[in-house]
C-alpha cells in the first residue's frame, strides 16, 4: 500500500549527468514499511525517484522468517485501479484471492500480475504452515488510454531462463537478449532477475530509449565502480547502450526498465490515477462498499480502509 505521490520537486530527470566522461548512476535510498505485518523495504515512488518506465512502485519484502502460526503474511481485502501488480516471488508462498473469483497461490520463481484497469479488489495471504516469506512486489501504471481496461488475473509459472557471464538470468517482461516473456503488458518495459552464486561480473545490453534501474536484494553491487548497498536503488536514466554490473557471490539483484511513460500519475493509497477526480471517485466508492470492487469469496476478515483524501472532495 502506497500513500500520496504528487511532489512537484521530486527529481524527473530521466538523464543522468556524464562527468569526467562517466555516465553518473542515482542512488535512491529505500523507506521501510509494513506491509500485511512484512517489513518492507521501499524505494519506489520516492522523492528521489517516482517512475522507472511505467514502473510506479517497488517493494522489496524480506527475507522474513515466521516463529509462530500466527505469523506471516496477512493483507486484508483492499481495492486498485489504474495499475497493474506483479509479484516476483523468491522464497515461501503466498495466496492471492481477489473478487473476480480467482484464487492462486504463488511459489518461488513465479509470478502473479493482477490488471486492475476500472477496479479491483484482493487479498494476499501466506499459505498455513510457511515458515519464509521473500519477494519484490511491484505496481505498473497503466497508461490513460488503458486505465479503463477491464479487470483481470494472470499467473505464469513458466518464464524464460538462461545462464550468461556466470549469472542466472530470469526474464520476468518484456524483451532482452533475444528472450521474450509471455506476461501481458500494455506499455514497453522489462523486468530481468539476476543471480550469482560464484560472483561474477557482466555486462548487458541496454536500449538507449528505455530508462532502467538496478536493485540489489541480496549483496553489495558494484555498477562500474560505483557501490550499492542490499536495497539501494541504482537509477541508470536512459541513453545507455550498455551497463556493467559486479555480484558477489551469492548475489541477487532485479533490473527493471522501460519507455518513459510520457504522463502525469498520481498515487494515492492503493490508487493510480490521472487525476484527482477519478482517485476521489474510487476512494468513495470503496468506502461506501460500491459493487464496483466486488466481493472476495473465502475471506472472513475485515477490509481495510485508506486514510482521509488529501485534497476536498
Amino acid at each position: 500500500m502506497s500513500t500520496l505521490v504528487e511532489d512537484r520537486e521530486m527529481a524527473s530527470s530521466m538523464d543522468c549527468p556524464v562527468i569526467d566522461g562517466k555516465r553518473q548512476t542515482q542512488h535512491v535510498s529505500p523507506r521501510t514499511a509494513d506491509v500485511g505485518g512484512i517489513e518492507v523495504n521501499r524505494v519506489l515512488p520516492s522523492r528521489q525517484r517516482r517512475l522507472i518506465g511505467a514502473w510506479c512502485f517497488l517493494d522489496h519484502a524480506g527475507p522474513a522468517v515466521f516463529k509462530g502460526e500466527a505469523e506471516g503474511l496477512r493483507v486484508g481485502p483492499h481495492p486498485h485501479i489504474g495499475l497493474q501488480t506483479f509479484t516476483w516471488m523468491l522464497e515461501g508462498k503466498v495466496l492471492h484471492r481477489d473478487s473476480l473469483g480467482n484464487e492462486q497461490i504463488i511459489r518461488p520463481g513465479q509470478v502473479n500480475l493482477m490488471t486492475a484497469g476500472r477496479g479491483i479488489s484482493h487479498t494476499e495471504d501466506s499459505v498455513p504452515g510457511e515458515t519464509h516469506l521473500h519477494a519484490a512486489q511491484l505496481w505498473i501504471a497503466l497508461p490513460d488510454a488503458h486505465r479503463q481496461t477491464e479487470p483481470r488475473f494472470d499467473h505464469y509459472p513458466d518464464l524464460p531462463r538462461w545462464a550468461s557471464q556466470g549469472v542466472e538470468h530470469t526474464l520476468l517482461t518484456g524483451e532482452f537478449a533475444e528472450h521474450l516473456a509471455p506476461t501481458l503488458a500494455f506499455s514497453a518495459l522489462v523486468g530481468l532477475d539476476l543471480t550469482s552464486r560464484q560472483g561474477a561480473t557482466l555486462t548487458l545490453p541496454l536500449r538507449e530509449d528505455f530508462e532502467y534501474g538496478v536493485l540489489s536484494l541480496e549483496g553489495e553491487l558494484d555498477i562500474e565502480g560505483d557501490a550499492f548497498a542490499a536495497n539501494e536503488l541504482a537509477y541508470l536514466g536512459r541513453g545507455r547502450a550498455s551497463v556493467t554490473l559486479s555480484l558477489p557471490a551469492g548475489g541477487h539483484a532485479i533490473l527493471v526498465g522501460g519507455e518513459p511513460l510520457g504522463e502525469e500519475i498520481l498515487i494515492w493509497w492503493n490508487f493510480v490515477g490521472h487525476s484527482r477526480e477519478e482517485i476521489v471517485q474510487a476512494q468513495r466508492d470503496w468506502e461506501e462498499g460500491s459493487e464496483r470492487f466486488g466481493v472476495i469469496e473465502g475471506h472472513d476478515g475485515p477490509r481495510l480502509m485508506p486514510p482521509p483524501l488529501p485534497w476536498a472532495s
